[in-house]
């Protein structure tokens, strides 16, 4: 824990039958040394011929991988042809048993004084939850940062990632019975922890890949030659797909109740906001504050509030 990689793209490799760039070759660097690696930027082909050759049923499923209600780009991403689709609801009762915060005034991301603007914002929603929290940072620069405030307060036990093994950290919040565990990408996804003890998930930013992903960059520029829309199609659906997972950490079983707070002001004020909001389950959502109070009170629903589209 604690020690820093850096990654870098070597030159793009075409394959030998290829017309297009199919491969990235990239480093990365650690204190230990280096690794090269080399990625496909497109599998769609080679898994297309694997299951022609199996001649079998294939059956793909997720919790995640639907994008406004459909399954196109996970589709395109995995050489599938007209698939059959399903798309089930979910089993939990989304509008009672959740509730969105978006909280107001909130500056751009940019800012440099973003991290204290989110924590200012989370503080009431952790004092009516009394603790129990996930914060999700897009950077280990504002996961720090936000630790730094946090600690300030004193008000609840505290759990950071980097300071202790991932399984460690989830088991020492779980007894905590009130803790706020700060983590990054990596416990947005395959973190399972049920009842109570979290009843609160915030995301500091909306999840867009780093710019600076060697392969990331590389598919990027394969989608702009090939005449795409590199934000279109691949930057706003795999930033979905991963807002999608982090919101999953949220509600477990039929039984849990909790508030997902999203601070990311690019919600109501780009365009693209609404892609985020409507592949989001159908819950209630709010931008005051007195509305989290009273879900954790458990007052009945305040009339009047919006709800996404479903």
């Amino acid at each position: 824990a604690g020690s820093k990689a850096s990654t870098g793209k070597v030159d793009s490799d075409p394959g030998p039958d290829a017309g297009v760039d199919d491969d990235v070759r990239w480093y990365e660097l650690s204190p230990r040394g280096f690794r090269l690696q080399r990625t496909p930027l497109d599998v769609s082909g080679p898994l297309r011929q694997h299951r022609e050759q199996s001649r079998a049923a294939w059956v793909f499923t997720s919790a995640t991988l639907a994008v406004d209600d459909g399954f196109g780009h996970i589709a395109t991403r995995l050489g599938l042809d007209a698939p059959t689709t399903l798309l089930v609801p979910s089993p939990f009762d989304w509008p009672r048993q959740a509730l969105c915060y978006l909280p107001t005034r909130m500056p751009q991301p940019s800012d440099r004084d973003y991290t204290w603007a989110v924590i200012d914002a989370v503080r009431p929603v952790l004092q009516a939850s009394g603790g129990r929290a996930f914060v999700l940072f897009a950077s280990h620069r504002a996961l720090r940062e936000a630790a730094e405030l946090l600690r300030e307060d004193g008000e609840w036990p505290l759990f950071v990632q980097g300071e202790a093994p991932r399984h460690v950290l989830l088991q020492r919040f779980r007894e905590s019975g009130n803790g706020v565990l700060l983590g990054a990408a990596s416990f947005r996804e395959g973190v399972d922890v049920a009842g109570e003890a979290l009843s609160v998930v915030v995301l500091d930013k909306l999840p867009f890949a780093a710019p600076d992903d060697p392969v990331f960059e590389a598919r990027l520029d394969a989608i702009r030659r090939a005449g795409g829309n590199p934000f279109r199609d691949e930057q706003l659906p795999q930033a979905v797909i991963a807002l999608k997972q982090g919101v999953g950490r949220l509600i477990r079983t039929e039984t849990d109740r909790g508030v997902l707070v999203l601070c990311d002001p690019r919600l109501t004020q780009k365009s693209y906001g609404h892609v985020f909001l409507d592949s989001l389950p159908p819950f209630a959502s709010t931008r005051d504050p007195a509305d989290v109070d009273r879900f954790f009170a458990r007052a009945p629903a305040t009339p009047g509030l919006d709800t996404f589209a479903s």
